[in-house]
C-alpha cells in the first residue's frame, strides 16, 4: 500500500535537501509533485486542495526547522499534516454491541472474525452473530469463522426476522457478561431503502456502542459516496478498510476522516485471520513517507517471540554459545512475524526501497530444512560435518551440498560478528548489541 505515493513524495522533497532556505519557487515545485501524487493515489480532490493549501502556508518563506535540512523540514511538515487528515487519535473500540454494515463483496463477514480474534487476544470476552437471514451461507460462514477463532456464535435456528435475532443476541450477551457482541448485517450490491430501513430498526433495538462500515480500500473514491449515505442514515462511528495489502493506492484511507469525519479503526492487510492491524494515524503517516513503522514491527516481534526465549537467545549470544539450533529458532521467528516483504517496509529507512529488495522466504525455509536434517551433535558442533555428512544432510533436506556449505559459511560469519559482543570478564562493561536480538534489523 502507498508505494506509488511514497516514491513520488520522496522524489519531491529530495530536491530540497541541498537548499539553505525554503524558497517559494522550490516549495511550489515540490508541492505540485505532491499534489499530483495524491491525485494519482485517488485521494478526494477537495482533500488534496486543502492539504496542499495548508502545506504551502506552513512552508513558503519560512526557515528550516532547527537540526533539519530543507528536505527534512518539508517531510516533518508533510508528516504533521498527514497525521491530521488521517485522524490524529489512535483507534478505540467501545465495549458493547458493535454493528457492522456495508455492501456485499467488501469482506465484512471475514473482517468481523478478524476483529473478534484481535479482541480475544486483548483478553476480551467476545461473541458474534449474524442477522443476514437472506444469505444463510453468510451466517454459516461466520459460524465457521467463529469456531476457527475460538469465540461463541449465537445461533437462533429457525428465526427469520433479523430484528428479533438482534434483540435476542443482545439479551443473551447481557446475561453472559460479554464485553463485545459483534453483529453482522445484510449487505447489498448497492444501497436501497429496504436495507437502510432494516439497519435503522436494528440500530434502534440494539443501541450499539459502535457502528462500523467495512469498505474495500481498492474502490477508492467510489466508496466515499456510499460511505456518506450510510453515515447520514445511521451515524457511523468508524470505518475498517479491507484489502490494504492489494493494489489499493491509499486514496480512500487519506480521504475518509477529512471528508466524512469518521475515523478509520482497523485495516485488513491479508487473508489470514490475524491479518488485521489497528489504524494508528502517526504510524500510517510514517509508512506513507517511507519512514518505516518501528512500533508495529516491535509489536509483531513481541507476538512472534516468547519473551523468555528471546532473553535466552540474547544471553547465548553474549556468552558466545550461539549454535545452529539457535540460528534455526531465529529463522523461524522471522517467518512467524509475517511476509518478509511487509516486514521490510516497516524498517526505518527501508520503506521506499522495500519493493526493490527481493526476499525469498523459500530460501529461509530451505535453511531450516537443512538444520532439521542434522543430528543434535552436528547442530552443537558443526566442525564435525565432513563431506559424507553434508551429502546425507543434503539428501535429507532435499537440497544440495552447495546449499549446506552456504549455510555453514553464513553461520560461521554470523558467529564471528557476534563474538564482538560476548559477555566481558568479571568486572568488565556489558557490550551493547547492534540490534534487538533475535532480529538483525
Amino acid at each position: 500500500m502507498f508505494e506509488l505515493l511514497t516514491g513520488r513524495i520522496k522524489n519531491a522533497v529530495e530536491k530540497l535537501a541541498g537548499s539553505k532556505r525554503l524558497s517559494e519557487k522550490q516549495v511550489n515545485k515540490a508541492l505540485r509533485e505532491i499534489r499530483l501524487a495524491l491525485l494519482e493515489a485517488d485521494v478526494e480532490p477537495t482533500v488534496v486542495k486543502n492539504f496542499i493549501k495548508r502545506l504551502r502556508e506552513e512552508t513558503i518563506g519560512k526557515g528550516v526547522i532547527k537540526g533539519l535540512n530543507p528536505g527534512e523540514t518539508v517531510i516533518k511538515i508533510v508528516y504533521d499534516e498527514l497525521v491530521k487528515i488521517l485522524g490524529e487519535n489512535p483507534p478505540e473500540l467501545k465495549k458493547g454491541v458493535v454493528l457492522f454494515v456495508g455492501l456485499q463483496g467488501t469482506g465484512k463477514t471475514t473482517t468481523i472474525a478478524k476483529v473478534a480474534n484481535w479482541l480475544k487476544e486483548q483478553g476480551k470476552k467476545v461473541t458474534v452473530t449474524s442477522t443476514d437471514v437472506r444469505r444463510p451461507a453468510a451466517m454459516l460462514q461466520l459460524k465457521r469463522l467463529a469456531e476457527q477463532v475460538g469465540v461463541d456464535y449465537y445461533d437462533f435456528e429457525g428465526e427469520k426476522d433479523p430484528i428479533e435475532i438482534a434483540k435476542k443476541a443482545v439479551e443473551r450477551a447481557k446475561q453472559e457478561g460479554v464485553d463485545y457482541l459483534l453483529l453482522d448485517t445484510a449487505g447489498r450490491l448497492h444501497i436501497d431503502d429496504e436495507l437502510m430501513a432494516e439497519l435503522q430498526k436494528i440500530k434502534e433495538v440494539v443501541q450499539p456502542s459502535e457502528i462500523i462500515y467495512v469498505a474495500d480500500a481498492m474502490q477508492g473514491q467510489e466508496a466515499l459516496n456510499v460511505l456518506k449515505e450510510f453515515h447520514e442514515r445511521l451515524g457511523l462511528t468508524g470505518v475498517i478498510l479491507t484489502k490494504m495489502d492489494g493494489d489499493a493506492r491509499g486514496g480512500l484511507a487519506l480521504s475518509v476522516k477529512e471528508t466524512i469525519g469518521v475515523p478509520i479503526k482497523f485495516v485488513g492487510v491479508g487473508e489470514k485471520i490475524e491479518d488485521l492491524e489497528p489504524f494508528y494515524p502517526d504510524r500510517m503517516a510514517q509508512r506513507i513517507l517511507g519512514l518505516g513503522d518501528l512500533q508495529t514491527l516491535i509489536e509483531k516481534a513481541q507476538k512472534a517471540i516468547p519473551e523468555d526465549e528471546a532473553e535466552e537467545l540474547a544471553l547465548k549470544v553474549l556468552k558466545g554459545e550461539f549454535t545452529l539450533e539457535d540460528l534455526k529458532k531465529q529463522l523461524e521467528f522471522m517467518l512467524k512475524m509475517g511476509p518478509l516483504d511487509k516486514i521490510l517496509k516497516m524498517v526505518p529507512g527501508l520503506g521506499v526501497y522495500a519493493d526493490k529488495i527481493k526476499v525469498d522466504e523459500k530460501l529461509i525455509k530451505r535453511k531450516i530444512a537443512i538444520i532439521n536434517s542434522m543430528t543434535p551433535e552436528e547442530r552443537r558442533n558443526p566442525n564435525i560435518i565432513n563431506l559424507s555428512r553434508k551429502q546425507r544432510i543434503a539428501r535429507g533436506s532435499g537440497t544440495s551440498v552447495s546449499d549446506v556449505n552456504k549455510l555453514l559459511k553464513e553461520y560461521k560469519q554470523m558467529k564471528k560478528i557476534l563474538k564482538q559482543f560476548r559477555m566481558p570478564a568479571k568486572g568488565g562493561r556489558m557490550p551493547r548489541l547492534p540490534f534487538k536480538f533475535p532480529f538483525p534489523f
